[in-house]
């Protein structure tokens, strides 16, 4: 048994004030703790804490490469010498091979534009963070649009000769034909995993895809004239 010392018994409502006690309430009293906890509590919260870890890793990896790596700079710009092909920035590259294919004012305007206006409003959609599968609810109607809307994209994709953005466009539609025919109950947790993704992560994925082939193809296998070149033979 403990020390006399540390168990009394006595008459209080207050665990706080003496928490080493055995208080018996009476009538008059109630057993409730007086004391008044503070509004804040200074913590180091966990997401803070890893992003400057992500920051401080990222800032000693560029600084190796800077280091170790020229950087790939040509030589001063001549007005009287136009570079052939004149390439964009690395971010732009892929608006420029839109050029390519689309007359300048739908490649230039339109869809930059539309891109513009669809990150302004789309913040004040009701937007459902925990939403379902695309194809989980009224799945004939929805698989009947998404084919419709898939084979004429595709049509007009080649009415204008974007192979380019094509080929990702028919690897994304068929990725979601896949999804449309999966349910939660499929035996793959690969098929489970497709049928769980609303629309909105596909046509992020579908977004994301074109832009990285639009750029690659932009940067590697464009030369002269902005002909179709391998890059090993350049």
């Amino acid at each position: 048994m403990s020390d006399p010392k540390d168990f009394v018994a006595g008459m209080d409502s207050n665990a706080r004030k003496s928490p080493k006690r055995v208080v018996f309430v009476s009538r008059r009293t109630s057993a409730q703790v007086k004391a008044i906890d503070e509004d804040q509590v200074q913590t180091y919260p966990e997401v803070l804490f890893r992003a400057i870890v992500a920051i401080e890793v990222l800032t000693i990896s560029l600084v190796a490469v800077a280091l170790l790596f020229n950087a790939p700079l040509e030589g001063l710009a001549d007005p009287s010498h136009t570079p052939n092909p004149a390439k964009a920035p690395w971010y732009f590259l892929g608006l420029q091979e839109m050029l390519h294919y689309f007359p300048p004012v739908v490649a230039g305007v339109l869809v930059p534009t539309l891109v513009v206006i669809a990150l302004i409003v789309i913040p004040y959609f009701n937007i459902n963070i925990e939403a379902e599968g695309l194809f989980l609810k009224d799945r004939k109607r929805r698989i009947l649009i998404f084919y419709l809307a898939a084979v004429g994209f595709s049509l007009f994709l080649l009415l204008f000769h974007v192979y380019v953005s094509l080929v990702p466009t028919l690897i994304v539609a068929g990725v979601m034909a896949l999804a449309a025919q999966s349910s939660p109950q499929s035996a793959s947790p690969f098929r489970r995993y497709l049928s769980s993704k609303p629309l909105s992560f596909w046509i992020m994925t579908w977004f994301l895809f074109e832009l990285v082939v639009l750029t690659a193809v932009g940067t590697f296998f464009r030369g002269p004239g902005w002909s179709w070149v391998l890059p090993w033979r350049t």
